[in-house]
């Protein structure tokens, strides 16, 4: 689906529940112009900063289940905050950010708002942040379990070595064995070699 802005009512649907009023806030004090974008594979949400009289801009993956939405969304605030806090002068994802969101997150979790499994990630996530909102792979692994399931949709991890799976674009590929953190995959037509995170998901054949 094509971005589109989120009215504040709305929202909810998108949000734990108990989150949407201190959401609200800090979309609502900070001037934040919020979309909904269609699912990314690389990220899962963006921040760009105002200028020339427009708003902050923020958007997240519209196909995230509630949690991630609302953890993708503190990520994305965090740099906001960083950036009113110092400029475009410091590392995107450095020190600066990660006090950002270790104290945002820190808030939330405080509201009890997160199932004890993810809460447990998110606890450990607070003494180094990722610097991708999909690069903790632990707490994605646990966010997973909230998605909504589809028949035959795996993470790569899941299927057995030498199974066959297709990605959105229709190519199939054959599952190979791991070489540190990613897996080693055979496109069928082309016998080409591709290295796949474990989380990406695609459709088993």
């Amino acid at each position: 689906m094509p971005k589109q802005e989120v009215p504040l009512l709305q929202l909810t649907s998108y949000l734990p529940e108990g989150s949407f009023e201190d959401v609200h806030y800090y979309l609502q004090n900070h001037k934040v112009h919020l979309t909904v974008s269609r699912k990314r594979q690389t990220i899962l949400g963006d921040y760009r900063h105002a200028h020339s009289n427009k708003n902050h801009r923020i958007s997240v993956n519209g196909n995230l289940n509630n949690y991630a939405f609302l953890i993708t969304l503190l990520h994305e605030l965090a740099h906001l905050f960083t950036y009113e806090k110092f400029g475009s002068g410091v590392q995107a994802h450095g020190r600066e950010w990660k006090d950002e969101f270790g104290k945002i997150l820190a808030k939330f979790l405080l509201k009890k708002l997160f199932p004890p499994d993810i809460e447990k990630a998110l606890l450990s996530t607070l003494k180094n942040p990722a610097a991708s909102s999909c690069g903790d792979e632990k707490l994605l692994r646990v966010l997973h379990h909230y998605d909504k399931k589809y028949a035959g949709v795996h993470l790569v991890e899941q299927l057995v070595i030498g199974a066959n799976f297709s990605i959105k674009d229709g190519r199939i590929f054959k599952k190979g064995e791991k070489i540190r953190k990613r897996f080693k995959c055979v496109e069928i037509k082309t016998g080409k070699l591709y290295l796949f995170s474990p989380l990406y998901k695609v459709q088993s054949i």
